[in-house]
């Protein structure tokens, strides 16, 4: 189960998941060339975007999903090339928690977070 898997596994795949549903949501919300599409994505999967999400969706999460974030941001012990570390914890977090959800097979959950994230609900 998703559960016995490292918080920093689960986050490399969030990571992968989460720039999935947000290249869906990019190509069925715009007609635009691949190249815009790839900055505008590159936008949103950026780690202080993530962090950002992650302050708007705190209200949103489950303590389970709090949990994963948590365990996720204490076992950060790199730092992060294009982001303060806050932000790269945070986004770590987000990421653990979107692997969580992947992996569990809760897509529902996850594009929902997502779309509040993005101020789309």
């Amino acid at each position: 189960t998703s559960r016995m898997i490292p918080p920093l596994t689960l986050a490399y795949i969030g990571d992968a998941a989460y720039e999935i549903v947000i290249r869906t949501i990019l190509v069925r919300k715009a007609n635009m060339q691949v190249n815009k599409l790839h900055r505008h994505a590159a936008g949103l999967v950026k780690a202080e975007k993530q962090s950002a999400m992650i302050e708007i969706l705190e209200p949103l999460f489950t303590e389970e999903e709090n949990r994963f974030i948590k365990e996720a941001e204490i076992e950060i012990y790199t730092k992060a090339k294009n982001a303060s570390t806050i932000d790269y914890r945070r986004a770590t977090g987000f990421e653990a928690v979107m692997g969580y959800l992947y992996l569990k097979g809760d897509y529902k959950r996850m594009i929902d977070l997502i779309r509040a994230g993005l101020g789309e609900v």
